[in-house]
């Protein structure tokens, strides 16, 4: 499995300096409508804000299990945090699936 890392300066295969040599999804306008997603902050007391701010700091990328999906790698607070990302080319969004704390 390949993971994208923002802010390496290696050469790596698989591996991408910066954000902006990531996908063009990366920069596509943020979907948070999805009533998962909205269950999610509630239950895991973030804010649209704070996810706009996680994925704006993000570090790494990868894809994740279920194919068309990215987990981006980032943190809120002092922890560690995973965010699933679906890429929707037709709309050209980046809909957020869901978001969560690695404990």
């Amino acid at each position: 499995m390949k993971t994208l890392l923002a802010d390496s300066s290696e050469e790596v295969t698989g591996v991408v300096a910066s954000q902006q040599n990531w996908p063009q999804w990366w920069n596509w306008e943020l979907d948070c409508s999805n009533p998962h997603l909205a269950k999610r902050m509630i239950d895991r007391s973030f804010s649209e804000t704070d996810l706009r701010d996680m994925l704006e700091h993000a570090h790494a990328f990868r894809p994740d299990i279920a194919s068309g999906r990215f987990i981006v790698q980032t943190a809120h607070g002092s922890r560690a945090w995973e965010v699933v990302v679906e890429p929707d080319g037709a709309a050209q969004l980046l809909v957020v699936v869901t978001a969560y704390p690695l404990d």
